[in-house]
């Protein structure tokens, strides 16, 4: 391999002839092969506009010149765009700061900068890494505000509308399903009747809920740390150019981003991103509990539940021909419990914050942006290839709630509680329904068939019309 020959503060380093990045990251890449796994590139994309926005403020405030600012600024915009993304190559698993990430990102630029002026790689002129770049900054500020930037991008315009298509196409289901009667489940036993599309409805609510808990989310990251460089004093800052910056970044992206109220507060603890973490964990259950009940609904589908037919994706089993498993739900559900211990992780690494400075940064952002790619791409495949493809087995769900011990709740009112209980026992012990029962004892029982029918139809046992009161988002 071509080398050539660089420098840092410890002295000569030979880097790869042809790499944009210099000697801070060499060093980095033989210190930490540890997992393969590099630092995620959402992250990288935020470190360009970081760098995009601080070179313009530090020229409007007369600390750039027009040359510089117009290299960097390209060069930045490449890093943002992904262009640039084969020459960050470090190990998530590096110095707890970033801070091998930042120079990374400082050394990319300023290389990249050299090469649009007609300098030779590595020449840092007429852009340093350290004096331009990365002027006004720390990886202590920027490291923690690449991560906010980088996890609510990735929350608005990723999970977001994934999570706001599968609610309405729930709520679609539910009002498709509103009248398919079926039996209730409690403790995983026979309750009385609901609708089909009742718990369509429900889980259309969930995911209602979920799609505020990613606003809130997203509000929690608007604080940014930038400007406070070192310690969150914000020593080597021009006073102005936090607010200035971050403004910029507001802009360009979109988000609601503010300069931290407290400096201190922003670099050294990592609440919001629990918080966050937190959300994702809340969605990642409600998804687990969709998941789950749709795989059981269509379980069987002859010899169990089989309420629901699942959309046919592949063949379920290398031996038994014809058989079709849940497989959409199985994915979206192992998803879900990597999202929990990933929210351990994250609670872990923001826990370990020391004084004015948190060292488990990658690992953390790491896990919170695996979190929101996995539940991203999960969600919508569940939704197109299983909520999307699901119908109703109307014979089905009708045959069971015929077949209940719980359709005798039905009765209570009118022959009370004991008798009723009665009749259900008879029924579990002969296996004759319920119906079937009570019309053979009208006269014992002192009700009509037509007052028997009445208590015993299902419809009347789900509740009021709720379709029309709730819509069809709930």
């Amino acid at each position: 391999m071509n080398t050539r020959i660089e420098k840092d503060s410890l002295g000569e380093m030979p880097v790869p002839a042809d790499a944009l990045y210099g000697a801070s990251t060499q060093r980095a890449v033989l210190n930490f092969p540890v997992s393969g796994r590099p630092v995620p590139y959402p992250i990288i994309h935020a470190y360009g506009l970081i760098k995009w926005a601080s070179a313009q403020v530090h020229h409007d405030l007369g600390l750039l010149s027009q040359e510089r600012i117009t290299l960097i600024q390209q060069a930045a915009l490449e890093v943002a765009e992904g262009k640039l993304d084969a020459h960050f190559i470090l190990d998530v698993y590096q110095t707890g700061s970033g801070t091998s990430t930042n120079m990374n990102v400082n050394e990319v630029i300023a290389n990249r900068a050299c090469q649009l002026a007609g300098r030779p790689i590595g020449a840092r002129d007429p852009v340093h890494p350290n004096d331009h770049v990365n002027m006004g900054q720390s990886s202590n500020d920027t490291f923690p505000t690449a991560i906010h930037l980088a996890v609510a991008q990735e929350l608005q315009n990723s999970l977001l509308p994934v999570l706001q298509n599968l609610q309405l196409g729930l709520a679609r289901k539910g009002e498709e399903f509103w009248d398919v009667l079926k039996i209730g489940r409690t403790h995983l036993m026979d309750a009385t009747p609901v609708r089909l599309g009742q718990e369509f409805k429900g889980y259309a609510r969930q995911m209602e809920h979920g799609v505020d808990r990613v606003h809130k989310a997203i509000k929690t990251l608007a604080e940014l740390p930038l400007g406070g460089t070192a310690v969150g004093t914000g020593l080597n800052c021009h006073p102005e150019f936090p607010a200035r910056a971050i403004a910029l970044l507001a802009e360009k992206t979109g988000l609601p981003f503010r300069e931290a109220e407290d400096h201190f507060e922003a670099q050294a603890a990592k609440d919001a991103l629990v918080e966050v973490s937190g959300q994702l964990k809340v969605i990642a259950t409600s998804l687990f509990k969709i998941a789950n009940d749709i795989r059981w609904l269509g379980s069987g589908p002859q010899c169990a539940i089989g309420e629901i037919s699942l959309p046919a994706t592949q063949p379920g089993s290398s031996i038994m021909p014809g058989k079709v498993n849940p497989v959409m739900c199985e994915s979206l559900m192992q998803v879900c419990a990597r999202v929990f211990g990933n929210d351990a992780t994250v609670t872990w690494c923001a826990a370990n914050g020391n004084f004015e400075l948190n060292v488990m940064m990658p690992a953390l952002t790491t896990a919170l942006l695996e979190s929101i790619g996995l539940m991203t791409n999960a969600t919508r495949l569940f939704d197109e290839r299983c909520i999307q493809g699901i119908e109703a087995r109307k014979d089905r769900c009708n045959e069971l709630i015929e077949q209940s011990l719980a359709l005798i709740t039905g009765l209570n009112s009118k022959i009370g509680y004991d008798k009723a209980s009665v009749i259900a026992k008879e029924s579990a012990k002969t296996g004759i329904p319920v119906r079937q029962l009570c019309l053979q004892r009208l006269d014992e029982l002192g009700i009509t068939e037509a007052e028997l029918n009445e208590a015993l139809d299902p419809a009347r046992m789900c509740g009021p019309d709720a379709a029309m009161v709730g819509g069809a988002g709930g």
